[in-house]
């Protein structure tokens, strides 16, 4: 099935140079890019790597850098994002785009209502899925109804995670008490707009994904299920352990639920199991690869391929049983979660390194590929170090 089709991945972070690692090993010719930043240093030798315009501030730049790449190139490639920046603006000029690459997203309505946890929220409403207690507060009425009702600790998150991270780098702030949330809210809310949640109880294993890919004619073509070990920060972070594992009953909801929303291409639903009731709660709906993504094609379930394949117009058959038990490792995210777990008493050496046996792959860890690694490995050390300073 050699194809003479390149690959333009849009992100040099852990997501974008699994995608690399995953085409490079085909014998794809990989052209990689993303904003001047840390991931500009550490390239991957794998992929002819660069700087590009950034999709929040300077979309004329970036629509004119794209052209321009493809236009270089013999046959036209396959368009990958690694970031919700990337798909935003990817499908925000899905006419223009689609002229020089190939590429498959949802309609761009409900992308956007996607990366907006209130609509989120609504959807999952709609069809009848089952979430954490949600408030959404706009004023300081809002704050003391929704204080009235809440169960503390909660935690504020902002509704458009993308947008807030700009400003601030966290997916979720812990709130201790009413008199910590009357505090730090109104600085927050400067950033964007933000909600309230209850913290769903149960530890980083509580956490799974389903991950699918439809075509245009919404024919399921890849289908994966997985659990999170660890995740790093340990309490409200992104995964740094994670293992390949069928849940049925995850299928059995999460499935119907990306097809009737029509979600072609790829995407994943996040789930936390609430020990209280059993329940799988909503956590987010992501319309693109996602961290974790290279352990599907060591588990039988290769998406970046099949993406690529079905794109080519290869036609590819549908993958859709998977191999249990693979583990999926960012080292140095499991090395400082495991720091933190044992200040807590949660996790010893012994278990530490019972996680590095067995089957597995790597985020980023690969001796053909040492420079995001070592990149990635120093960032998170020297970050994690100045942190320890300050306290």
């Amino acid at each position: 099935m050699k194809s003479s089709n390149p690959a333009v991945v849009l992100d040099l972070s852990a997501n974008g140079v699994g995608i690399i690692h995953a085409l490079s090993t085909k014998g794809i010719d990989v052209y990689a890019f993303d904003t001047a930043g840390p991931h500009s240093r550490g390239k991957s030798r794998l992929a002819t790597c660069g700087v590009c315009p950034s999709p929040l501030t300077q979309e004329t730049e970036l629509l004119s850098f794209l052209k321009d790449v493809a236009m270089q190139l013999e046959d036209k490639p396959v368009l990958y994002a690694g970031a919700d920046d990337y798909v935003v603006f990817i499908s925000k000029f899905r006419d223009q785009l689609s002229q020089y690459y190939l590429f498959l997203y949802p309609d761009h309505s409900l992308i956007m209502d996607l990366l907006d946890k209130k609509k989120t929220y609504e959807l999952a409403l709609k069809h009848h899925v089952p979430t954490a207690k949600t408030f959404f507060v706009e004023n300081e009425e809002q704050l003391e109804e929704a204080i009235g009702q809440l169960e503390f600790p909660c935690i504020l998150k902002p509704v458009f995670g993308h947008e807030f991270r700009k400003h601030v780098n966290k997916k979720a702030i812990h709130i201790q008490d009413a008199i910590q949330l009357k505090k730090i809210f109104p600085i927050y809310r400067k950033f964007g707009e933000l909600i309230i949640q209850e913290i769903i109880p149960g530890d980083n294993k509580c956490f799974y994904k389903v991950a699918t890919f439809y075509n245009e004619e919404m024919e399921l073509l890849a289908l994966f299920t997985l659990q999170k070990n660890h995740q790093f920060p340990a309490q409200f972070g992104t995964g740094a352990h994670i293992v390949s594992k069928r849940i049925p009953e995850l299928v059995e909801a999460g499935v119907p639920l990306l097809k009737t929303l029509g979600l072609k291409g790829v995407s994943m639903i996040e789930y936390k199991k609430d020990p209280r009731d059993g329940q799988y709660k909503l956590i987010e709906i992501n319309p693109r690869f996602w961290l974790t993504h290279s352990l599907t094609g060591h588990s039988g379930v290769d998406f970046a391929y099949q993406y690529y394949l079905y794109l080519t117009g290869k036609n590819p058959s549908p993958q859709l049983q998977q191999v249990e038990g693979v583990q999926w490792i960012y080292l140095v995210r499991y090395f400082l979660t495991f720091l933190e777990k044992r200040k807590n008493g949660e996790m010893n050496l012994i278990d530490f390194f019972n996680g590095l046996r067995g089957r597995k792959v790597f985020a980023l860890f690969a001796l053909k590929d040492p420079m995001p690694f070592i990149r990635s490995t120093t960032s998170h050390l020297w970050n994690a170090f100045k942190r320890k300073q300050k306290e």
